[in-house]
């Protein structure tokens, strides 16, 4: 991995834009046409637990699986999470071990398994739908595990955590109070945030008060759109999200650790903005078809 130093570009009055402007250059000069290759190539991670070379990162999907997701939402959801995976075991590098927990809410809110599974070790178990969207109750649970005495204990370097929501409706209970308690968690802060809004009634205000910017909220209206988002913001995010990073002002002086996460936060809403749009339509049926 080379090491980069982004001097000449950011600028004090804007560091956001031109850190992400600046890294944007590079991915596209970089790049080739496998969506799966590199998109960063940045050393030094500015959210470290120890002094051990080997990095770790967790990527939490949390899936609505209320009543509303049932049928075709749930079997495609489920299709493409189960072809996802690989994709994944390919995004992080030899020093970075990549992590996947899933935490489902319906009427209940329940982990798929007791803790982070390896990617190389992590297999899809088949959700079914039923009951409500206890989405408050998600962001609360998601805080309570999202800590270095539960899901987070990794002995090694933490990347800050990817974090994936999916849902096709409103909540039907206090998301906000949740979310204000979500807020209040430092990896919540720093952490990469998406979510797709699936068929007509999923209501992407609600999406952007979570991610915190309406660019990285993608909405799907068929099974085809809901198999081509799933992956753009997957495997996007963790590109992102698995990559270190330095940044320094015009002076050389090194920006904080909230300047580093803003730049990703924004890099990753450019990215899935260009990804989406070149995507096409396609001749599948919608999901709310009929109803």
């Amino acid at each position: 991995m080379t090491n980069e130093n982004i001097s000449d570009s950011v600028m004090n009055t804007d560091t956001d834009s031109s850190a992400a402007s600046e890294i944007d250059k590079d991915i596209n000069s970089e790049s080739t046409d496998d969506n799966n290759s590199s998109l960063l190539d940045f050393d030094d991670d500015p959210l470290s637990a120890t002094a051990v070379s080997k990095k770790s990162l967790v990527i939490f999907f949390l899936i609505d699986t209320s009543g509303s997701m049932k049928g075709k939402k749930m079997g495609e959801l489920n299709t493409v999470m189960e072809e996802l995976i690989p994709e994944i075991r390919r995004v992080g590098e030899a020093d970075t071990e990549v992590k996947v927990a899933v935490l489902t809410f319906s009427t209940d809110v329940k982990w798929m398994y007791q803790a982070p599974i390896p990617i190389e070790e992590f297999e899809w178990a088949r959700l079914r739908a039923s009951g409500v969207t206890s989405l408050g109750a998600a962001f609360k649970e998601l805080s309570l595990r999202m800590s270095r005495t539960s899901y987070l204990n990794s002995p090694s370097l933490s990347f800050a955590p990817v974090i994936f929501l999916m849902t096709d409706g409103y909540p039907s209970d206090d998301y906000k109070a949740g979310l204000k308690e979500l807020q209040s968690n430092s990896w919540y802060k720093f952490g990469l945030k998406a979510a797709l809004g699936i068929g007509q009634e999923a209501n992407d205000n609600v999406l952007a008060e979570f991610t915190g910017s309406a660019d990285t909220v993608v909405h799907a209206y068929s099974g085809g759109q809901l198999a081509q988002m799933i992956k753009i913001i997957a495997v996007t995010s963790s590109q992102i999200g698995s990559k270190s990073m330095t940044l320094s002002d015009e002076t050389g002086r090194e920006l904080s650790e909230q300047d580093v996460f803003s730049a990703k936060q924004k890099l990753l809403g450019q990215q899935i903005q260009e990804l989406v749009s070149s995507q096409t339509d396609g001749d599948d049926v919608p999901f709310d078809t009929g109803w």
